[in-house]
């Protein structure tokens, strides 16, 4: 079950950085092609040769540092810390050292409570392993993306849960789809078939055999288990792969299109007239209409990762389809379903479950509307994981993790609202965990606690400021959980999409930089500055857009000079919190010990007060005397 925080921390990945990644390392026309070519259905038996490639092999631990699971180790008790030391050159050669002869290490094995008391398997390949798999990754992404089904929402680019909310919303309340078939797949990640799964990648036009029989090795490493045997791995794709989340997606892209076939997709041999909507979608309403007058099942799928719902019209397409959709997930992919859980509900009397919420339509007038809220177990949860912070607030005496925790409780109300908001009857829900956790702080912080402080943080005052809800802690504001309004879920924008330019122009404004510098930077292969160093120096110039941080001229590729704040003989690091980008001119004003030296570049900048004294912290940083 992922945490609030982890949902936090993967928003912050999620977003536009990867795009901005790969257009550091210039490979977006590179991932266009691939994306255009798999539209139009070609063959790629070439792939390897992009994989290994420098750029891709630096964009992967680019996109694989900030990763949660880049922190936690492998059989190997190696993270992403022990890559960051080594030069560029030494991690590209061991890179694709790797993929001559790949030969994965055992996956460990661990196992993740759930809320029922049960527990989860995850899988964690080494870190090795793991960059070798985000490598695949981005060659086999946009690939796939021009494949997956419209309605496939888990694990993809630009696409959330909030969407498969607002899919099943629009079946439910604008269709008048009230039967639901809620099919759960028993142990889907420990259950695929790999034969299956390597016959569904060259179905894609992924005929690249060295890539596939790599696959297939990844697939087949063996697994540690927690008391540490060792055990063959003959099926499943182990939770905590970066490869998973895409690999699963192949498998079930198979269902989405077979539902898909039954009616939305069907052949007509009548011309119908079909509009697009303000979002980039067709209006299929004609095409409804006219199957509506045949005796087909009328079905649609809403699916994220693993778990998905089939809408119907009535109880007996309903019974029809789940018997169908059963066999069919037996017969073509060899997966048993839950019996337990699996049902046909009456969106009408019952609720479904999905994502954490549940769902259901209640009468209004003459016709049905959605209402929905938190899941028991979701509110259990967020109850849980506010508790927890609580109490290492409470045994917290110093000023500084105080304000840690007290951001930490923070950003998991912000994602708590943020994620649940689209619940209709998110107010109430609100209001009930609030009065369970506002007691817990009461008891917890005593005196600590407060109703009256000052809102320095714009967000907060922003979201929260007109609530009386407020409370602090020693002048710190802590937001209050009860405090949140439903937000109507949003379709996403069908234009919208990272492997088209037109795509990326509606996601971000383009950098304000030269791209010819950034790509320079970006292939400036240095054997003695590790990885780490080289990565961060190119965030640094896109964060600065290119500027001197002393002079805030744009500079040329030849006038850029990346400085370490604290000295690296002082005990600085390659962080990129201890890198500015400066000219190099300012660089030697920086370092240097020579009156005249200084004399003469003071002479030639006519530095102002300003700029003088940004330059004097950075020499008193390196234990210098200011100028």
């Amino acid at each position: 079950m992922v945490t609030i925080l982890d949902y936090l921390e993967s928003q912050k990945i999620r977003k536009k950085s990867k795009i901005r990644h790969s257009e550091y390392y210039n490979l977006i026309k590179t991932f266009d092609k691939l994306y255009q070519d798999s539209t139009n259905n070609m063959k790629f038996t070439g792939l390897m040769k992009i994989i290994t490639s420098e750029e891709n092999i630096l964009l992967a631990y680019r996109n694989i540092k900030k990763n949660i699971g880049s922190k936690t180790s492998g059989i190997d008790k190696r993270t992403i810390k022990d890559i960051e030391k080594l030069s560029q050159e030494r991690y590209i050669y061991y890179v694709q050292k790797q993929f001559e002869n790949y030969n994965p290490k055992p996956v460990r094995r661990i196992e993740i409570p759930k809320p029922n008391g049960k527990t989860r398997p995850l899988g964690i390949p080494t870190i090795w392993d793991r960059i070798v798999q985000q490598s695949i990754l981005q060659v086999l992404e946009p690939i796939c993306e021009a494949k997956f089904y419209d309605r496939s929402n888990g694990f993809r680019p630009n696409r959330s849960a909030e969407h498969a909310i607002a899919q099943c919303y629009r079946m439910m309340q604008q269709q008048q789809l009230h039967y639901v078939v809620d099919i759960d797949i028993k142990g889907f990640f420990d259950n695929v078939n790999h034969n299956k799964l390597l016959k569904q990648i060259w179905s894609f036009g992924i005929r690249d055999k060295k890539l596939l029989k790599l696959i297939k090795t990844m697939l087949k490493a063996p697994i540690q288990m927690p008391d540490d045997t060792i055990i063959k791995n003959d099926k499943g794709t182990p939770q905590g792969g970066i490869l998973s989340p895409l690999l699963s997606n192949i498998v079930l892209n198979e269902l989405d299109w077979w539902i898909s076939s039954q009616w939305e997709n069907i052949p007509i041999n009548q011309k119908i007239y079909c509009g697009i909507n303000n979002k980039g979608v067709l209006i299929k309403s004609n095409i409804y209409r006219t199957l509506r007058r045949s005796n087909l099942k009328e079905m649609y799928i809403v699916r994220y990762a693993d778990d998905f719902k089939i809408f119907c019209r009535n109880y007996k397409d309903a019974k029809n389809i789940f018997v169908a959709t059963k066999l069919w997930l037996k017969d073509r992919l060899s997966l048993d379903i839950s019996e337990e859980k699996s049902k046909i509900i009456n969106l009408k009397k019952h609720y479904s479950k999905f994502l954490g919420f549940k769902i259901k339509v209640v009468p209004k007038g003459n016709k049905y509307v959605v209402t929905s809220c938190m899941c028991d177990k979701s509110k259990k949860r967020v109850i849980k994981e506010l508790k927890d912070i609580i109490q290492m607030l409470q045994k917290i005496s110093n000023k500084v993790d105080e304000y840690k925790y007290v951001n930490l409780y923070n950003s998991a109300i912000w994602g708590i609202h943020n994620y649940y908001q689209y619940a209709t009857e998110i107010n109430e829900d609100g209001n009930n965990i609030s009065y369970v956790i506002n007691k817990i702080l009461k008891i917890r912080l005593r005196d600590r606690l407060s109703k009256y402080g000052v809102l320095e943080n714009g967000y907060i005052k922003r979201r929260y400021g007109k609530s009386g809800q407020m409370r602090y802690v020693y002048g710190r504001a802590i937001c209050p959980i009860g405090y949140i309004q439903t937000k109507h879920p949003m379709y996403k924008v069908k234009s919208i999409n990272k492997y088209t330019e037109h795509g990326r122009v509606l996601m971000h404004k383009e950098l304000e930089l030269s791209t010819t510098i950034m790509h320079k930077l970006a292939n400036n292969i240095s054997n003695t500055e590790s990885i780490e160093y080289m990565d961060n120096r190119l965030s640094k110039y896109t964060a600065q857009y290119g500027k001197c941080a002393i002079l805030k001229i744009i500079l040329d590729y030849d006038e850029i000079h990346c400085h370490h704040k604290l000295p690296k003989q002082l005990g600085g690091t390659d962080n990129y919190n201890n890198l500015i980008i400066i000219h190099k001119d300012i660089h030697i004003l920086i370092h240097s010990k020579s009156k005249k030296i200084i004399d003469q570049y003071l002479e030639i900048y006519n530095l102002n007060s300003e700029q003088i004294n940004k330059i004097n912290t950075l020499r008193t940083q390196a234990n210098l005397e200011p100028i």
